[in-house]
């Protein structure tokens, strides 16, 4: 079950971090958090503008395509 000799392969956990809108907003509310010592009422803001981001990438559903991986071998098998 392992790879065959010359077949494309990309390592998918390099693209991980090209889509993560909302992860500036994260970092703030838990920083928040933990200069607060976890009091929720004191982040009142942050945790506003988090939800407010989240709330708005809800909205936009992607089809999932699949593997790149996948479409790499797809597309090599047509050449040969």
């Amino acid at each position: 079950m392992g790879k065959k000799a010359g077949e494309l392969h990309i390592n998918a956990k390099k693209f991980g971090g090209l889509a993560k809108p909302c992860m500036k907003d994260m970092m703030t509310y838990l920083g928040c958090l933990s200069l607060n010592h976890n009091s929720d009422d004191k982040c009142i803001r942050q945790r506003q503008l988090l939800d407010t981001c989240m709330d708005s990438q809800s909205g936009k559903k992607r089809k999932p395509w699949g593997t790149l991986n996948y479409h790499l071998q797809r597309l090599n098998r047509g050449r040969k």
